[in-house]
């Protein structure tokens, strides 16, 4: 098992990314009513087995989270501080790690 710091999923048939980064997030959350994901970039990403493009987006949530039990086994919210410890302990999915990377990148652009 593995740490992401992002929620996601795929985009489903017939929907757009827009879309499928509002309906993961609002899913994995368990929320409702949240605003319209920003889109921030996408990248094409290549992994040992797969490869695949990802799109980026943020929102703030200002709602009371109850994330959904099928899909998120733990969540806590960490600062940027405690995120970059816990990159070198914690095992964290590949995908999510590259992700984090190119965010970095985007925001000091």
């Amino acid at each position: 098992s593995h740490y992401d710091m992002f929620v996601g999923g795929v985009v489903g048939a017939g929907e757009s990314y827009d879309e499928a980064a509002l309906r993961e997030a609002e899913e994995e959350l368990g929320v409702s009513g949240l605003p319209a994901p920003e889109p921030l970039f996408r990248f094409l990403y290549t992994g040992d087995e797969h490869t695949w493009w990802s799109a980026v987006y943020q929102v703030r949530c200002e709602l009371p989270v109850a994330p959904q039990a099928e899909e998120v086994a733990w969540h806590t919210f960490l600062d940027e501080k405690e995120l970059e410890q816990r990159l070198g302990e914690w095992p964290w999915v590949p995908d999510g790690v590259e992700a984090y990377r190119r965010l970095q990148e985007f925001r000091s652009a």
